[in-house]
């Protein structure tokens, strides 16, 4: 076994997940589940569709072409704005995609009548935090460029906070969505199925909020996967904090002093301030455990009781502990969403899956087209088309999903 590995319980994340589910149901709200963090993991996929989200959200097209060829047919979100050199590639997959630029949109209304589809799309508004989206004086214009479109179907409006800047979801930035949407629908004369008030930053608003307004779906990933609120790190009540281990092999334990000495320039990274923060404080038992920075985010991880993270390189994590750690033993870390992102990514972690009855390594990561990235029809000779809606009622996971038809392109 690998000395470096993510352990991952998939019967909790499992649990996470219907858990929010049923919280964001009981407001009329659905839950599209997010995979990027695992790469699109088929097993990690089917747990969130066990769970009941009404689809499966991923930022990159290489994730959802390896659910999709695995024969994941549930509605899937391209969750960031289309690279205009795959979106022949994210038609071809029968993705719905976030949207905030003409020209993307253009190249995918040119893939989708080449393909004989109609893509759905949602346009993206920028509500404050600064990362994606139209500015919210100019959705009128971006919403008319897809109606221009008779292969683009105009099937969400959304937005993303708390991503960049931190900027909390509150009554008034969701007001002022609903808002935008109602105008929307009045100025087109349309109805905009699905409104995405975020990400796991938007629990606490969901679950505190007397005004939900418009707002029927949010998008969660790192709440199911860690248990903890993006806004503080706190954990979520009634959620598993622990479905994933980070575990590292130790390769030395030795007393050292604590503060450096001779002549000091930059280290490895270009820091030159590590000598100030070097308490001397005698002799500790320094350990080094086998992951560094390419492997994990030092800074978004939690140490085992009683030790603590004094520093990493590339490829050393430095740990105080208060014995000798022997060589070939090994100290289990809490990974945060940063440092899950990079382990996952990072070809010299391995990554073992363990669900009941079902323990496999897993996860592989390329990002060449796959030959294989025209998805499987469903049963009935058709390929799903992305409907979000809320769940009404406890019916079975697969019930909560409203999977129709493709329509064919719209005469012009």
């Amino acid at each position: 076994m690998s000395g470096l590995r993510l352990e991952i319980d998939l019967d909790k994340v499992g649990e996470n997940a219907r858990c929010l589910v049923d919280r964001a149901a009981a407001r009329g709200v659905s839950i599209t589940g997010v995979t990027k963090a695992l790469l699109g993991d088929v097993q990690l996929a089917n747990t969130l569709i066990a769970a009941g989200v009404v689809a499966l959200g991923d930022s990159r097209i290489e994730n959802i072409e390896r659910m999709r060829y695995a024969h994941v047919n549930a509605p899937m979100l391209l969750i960031r704005t289309p690279m205009l050199s795959q979106t022949d590639r994210i038609v071809r997959s029968n993705t719905m995609s976030v949207n905030t630029d003409a020209d993307v949109l253009t190249s995918l209304a040119t893939a989708a009548r080449v393909c004989g589809r109609v893509h759905d799309v949602m346009i993206m508004v920028e509500l404050g935090d600064l990362r994606d989206g139209v500015m919210p004086h100019e959705l009128d214009t971006i919403v008319r460029h897809v109606l221009r479109h008779p292969t683009l179907r105009l099937s969400g409006i959304g937005t993303n906070l708390a991503c960049r800047h931190g900027i909390e979801p509150t009554d008034d930035n969701m007001a002022e969505l609903s808002a935008l949407v109602d105008d929307i629908e009045t100025t087109f004369g349309l109805s905009i199925p699905t409104v995405s008030g975020g990400n796991s930053a938007n629990l606490g608003w969901l679950t505190n909020t007397a005004a939900l307004g418009r707002i029927n779906n949010l998008r969660l990933g790192e709440s199911i996967l860690l248990g903890r609120n993006p806004l503080d790190r706190e954990p979520i009540a009634g959620l598993h904090t622990d479905a994933f281990a980070l575990v590292g092999e130790v390769i030395e334990s030795q007393r050292k002093p604590t503060r450096p000495w001779g002549r000091s320039g930059q280290n490895a990274f270009g820091d030159t301030d590590t000598l100030r923060h070097a308490e001397a404080r005698g002799e500790i038992w320094q350990t080094i455990v086998a992951a560094g920075r390419q492997d994990i985010d030092p800074d978004d991880i939690r140490s085992p009781s009683g030790t603590s993270i004094l520093a990493a390189s590339s490829d050393h994590l430095i740990v105080e502990t208060p014995t000798k750690i022997p060589a070939g033993d090994v100290l289990r870390f809490e990974p945060g969403y940063s440092a899950l992102l990079r382990a996952t990514t990072s070809p010299y972690v391995a990554k073992n899956v363990h669900q009941q009855g079902r323990d496999r390594p897993t996860i592989a990561v390329s990002s060449t087209p796959s030959s294989h990235n025209d998805t499987t029809p469903h049963e009935n000779g058709h390929r799903p088309r992305l409907t979000i809606v809320p769940r009404t009622d406890s019916a079975e996971p697969t019930d909560s999903r409203r999977v129709e038809p493709a329509e064919r392109p719209r005469s012009t």
